[in-house]
């Protein structure tokens, strides 16, 4: 089976013909997310390239910089910082002091409090408590080239900078690591003050 998005994940808004690999869409983020905007409704405030859904609640202190969107009933903590392409579907829960960067997250999905999740995609309906990560960039490593492991296969993405991709359903436990290059399949759980390294 070929690495896709959708293998992973059911609902998201960004597939197409030519679907990408997920750190193409994590490159990508940016200008997709200001290609999106153009497809919003009038239920949407735009402004400096950030969209925000009219039942969103974003807390006092989060900071936002563009380009993003904030979808409907979504919640985005005190404190927060969401930068460089941001994506956050209905309903899912942004808690205080996180940091969401180049990164997708799904519907129904919650990154619960001090986290910091960076170029990755997260599916509907996961969890992650706090202070667990997902990690995007090999700081110990000369070589900081990301692989990553699938069907057995060692797949180079071309890129320094890719998180994670977490399927539908799955669960993160507190102060949990996914280290750069992590492919979970939905439904999967990671224990609390887990190390996830597929690529050693």
């Amino acid at each position: 089976m070929e690495l896709r998005i959708k293998n992973f994940i059911t609902e998201f808004p960004f597939f197409t013909e030519e679907e990408k690999r997920p750190w193409e869409f994590t490159s990508n983020i940016k200008q997709l997310v200001l290609d999106f905007q153009k497809s919003l409704n009038d239920d949407f405030i735009i402004e400096n390239h950030i969209a925000i859904h009219k039942s969103a609640v974003i807390e006092k202190g989060a900071v936002l910089k563009s380009p993003g969107i904030i979808c409907k009933n979504a919640f985005v903590g005190a404190n927060s910082y969401l930068r460089e392409g941001f994506f956050i579907a209905e309903n899912a829960h942004i808690g205080a002091n996180c940091e969401i960067k180049s990164s997708f997250i799904g519907t129904h999905s919650a990154i619960a409090h001090l986290n910091y999740i960076g170029n990755s995609i997260i599916g509907s309906n996961v969890n992650f408590e706090a202070g667990s990560i997902a990690a995007n960039h090999y700081n110990e490593r000369t070589d900081k080239q990301i692989w990553v492991l699938h069907n057995n296969e060692h797949i180079d993405t071309g890129v320094t900078k890719f998180g994670s991709i977490v399927g539908d359903s799955s669960r993160v436990g507190a102060n949990a690591v996914l280290s750069p290059g992590t492919i979970l399949p939905p439904h999967f759980i990671v224990k609390r003050l887990e190390l996830i390294a597929q690529i050693p």
